[in-house]
């Protein structure tokens, strides 16, 4: 009998193979360390196919960075609980954001840490995936602050900054939650959820927001300020 052929793989499948083998690697090496020999031995394939799929090693971290924030937007994004008050949207986002962080550490770890450090065009597409969810959280924001009867001065000229405010907070506390571990019952590490986590940052950002849109403004000496309000409770 002749020899019974091997299953050949869909190239759709070994590309996402090498993928994520890029992404572990470039994670744990960084992306002037990694080497394409390491990626190909990692996926199980030769250098020259990693070459002939996905191009220069320039090429292939562009297409981890542009995959790995389209996994992350979608996760933020589709977490979001549809038709429930802005704050619940806001929570169920941020617990999106947080889990898909922790469950895709290396994936993160790429975007928040490597892609950053390197210049152009790697910190373009990082800063492109950025304004996507500054943007989202400002939709977010501005639909909190027409729930709570806010006009003019804080849906014109502050939720934006808020919403930039408010990424930059949770981008810091992913990092934090990703390397923080708390001793589990059985005495093992455990990384916080991503309910605490989004709960955590809820508590820092939300209960200000609300004082905000309630009316109250800080003014210098700590005092709250409701003479100058720029929204008022309908």
């Amino acid at each position: 009998m002749g020899a019974v052929k091997s299953k050949r793989v869909p190239r759709a499948v070994r590309e996402q193979q090498m993928l994520d083998a890029a992404v572990l690697t470039f994670a744990r090496r960084g992306y002037r360390a990694a080497s394409m020999d390491e990626i190909a031995e990692l996926a199980g394939v030769s250098k020259p196919l990693v070459y002939l799929y996905l191009n220069s090693k320039e090429d292939l971290f562009n297409t981890v960075i542009r995959r790995e924030s389209a996994a992350l937007v979608a996760a933020v994004t589709s977490a979001v609980e549809p038709g429930v008050a802005a704050d619940r949207q806001l929570c169920s986002g941020l617990k999106g954001f947080f889990a898909h962080t922790a469950e895709h550490p290396y994936g993160w770890a790429v975007l928040h840490q490597q892609a950053r450090t390197h210049g152009e065009p790697f910190a373009r597409e990082v800063a492109a995936l950025r304004a996507e969810i500054v943007a989202f959280v400002t939709e977010l924001l501005g639909a909190a602050a027409k729930e709570a009867g806010c006009v003019g001065e804080l849906a014109e000229r502050e939720v934006a900054g808020l919403a930039h405010a408010l990424v930059g907070a949770a981008e810091s506390l992913a990092e934090w939650a990703n390397v923080r571990t708390d001793e589990g019952a059985s005495g093992d590490p455990e990384h916080p959820s991503a309910k605490d986590t989004a709960a955590t940052m809820m508590n820092f950002a939300w209960m200000g927001l609300n004082q905000l849109m309630g009316g109250e403004r800080w003014v210098p000496g700590g005092l709250v300020d409701h003479e100058s309000r720029s929204c008022a409770r309908r």
